[in-house]
C-alpha cells in the first residue's frame, strides 16, 4: 500500500495560495504570490527538498497540475528531471487536457478514486499545492504524513491548507528543522487516536462559573 504524503508552505495564519510567485493563483483577489521568496535561502530548499524526499509520484489538484505543467517540463536540473519522469495523478475533469508527460486522470470521486490507488503497489504519492485535494482528503483520513513548511508571515487571506471538514485525529510530531530565514519544517504523522481532551479546573465549578456556560450555552 502506497502512503501519502504533503510537503506544503503555509503561513503562520495556515494560508497556501500562491508561495512562488505573484501570478501564480490571484483567485478571491490574492494579492500576496510569492511569498515565500524572502525567506528562501539554501536551508529552506534544503528543508524542502527532506520533506519530499526521494521516491514518488505526484497527487495534484487541477490548478496546481495547470502550474505545474506550464513550468517544469521547460526547466531543466534535477528537480524537473524527477518532476517529468515520474507519474502525475490529476484531479481534474475532462475539460483539463493532461498534456504533461505520464500524467493519469482521476475519474470519478476523488476520494473512491485515490483509496484504490493508495491500496496499489507503488511509490507515495506526494501532494504538492493542491488544498482542495488535501481538506478532501483530510476529510476522508486519507492521508498519512504532512510536512508543513511554516513561514514567518501573516497573509490574512488566501487558500488555507485546514478547512473545517478535517476528520479528527491526533498526530505524531515525528521531526523538526530551521532555517536561518526563520522558517520552520514539522513532520506530523497520522495516529489511530481521535483528540484526547482534559481539564486544568482543580475544584469544583461555582455558581458563577455554572453561570457563565449556561450563558455561553444559550448565546451558541
Amino acid at each position: 500500500m502506497r502512503q501519502i504524503r504533503t510537503a506544503t508552505f503555509v503561513s503562520l495564519d495556515g494560508v497556501m495560495q500562491a508561495p512562488g510567485g505573484p501570478d501564480e493563483d490571484t483567485s478571491g483577489g490574492f494579492a500576496f504570490g510569492g511569498w515565500v521568496w524572502p525567506f528562501f535561502d539554501e536551508a529552506a530548499g534544503g528543508l524542502m527538498d527532506e520533506a519530499m524526499g526521494r521516491d514518488y509520484d505526484l497527487l495534484l489538484g487541477r490548478r496546481t497540475y495547470e502550474i505545474f505543467a506550464g513550468y517544469w517540463p521547460f526547466m531543466e536540473g534535477e528537480l524537473a528531471g524527477t518532476f517529468n519522469a515520474i507519474n502525475k495523478y490529476v484531479a481534474a475533469g475532462p475539460e483539463t487536457p493532461l498534456t504533461w508527460a505520464h500524467s493519469h486522470r482521476l475519474e470519478g470521486d476523488l476520494a473512491q478514486a485515490v483509496r484504490a490507488l493508495k491500496a496499489t503497489e507503488g511509490r507515495d504519492l506526494l501532494i504538492q499545492g493542491s488544498s482542495e485535494v488535501i481538506h478532501t482528503l483530510l476529510a476522508h483520513d486519507l492521508i498519512d504524513q504532512l510536512t508543513l513548511l511554516t513561514f514567518p508571515v501573516i497573509l490574512g487571506a488566501g487558500k488555507r491548507v485546514f478547512d473545517s471538514g478535517s476528520q479528527h485525529r491526533t498526530w505524531t510530531l515525528t521531526n523538526t528543522r530551521q532555517s536561518g530565514s526563520g522558517v520552520v519544517a514539522h513532520t506530523y504523522d497520522r495516529t489511530e487516536l481521535p483528540p484526547r481532551t482534559g481539564s486544568f479546573g482543580e475544584i469544583e465549578p461555582g455558581e458563577a462559573e455554572l453561570a457563565r456556560r449556561e450563558r455561553w450555552a444559550r448565546e451558541g
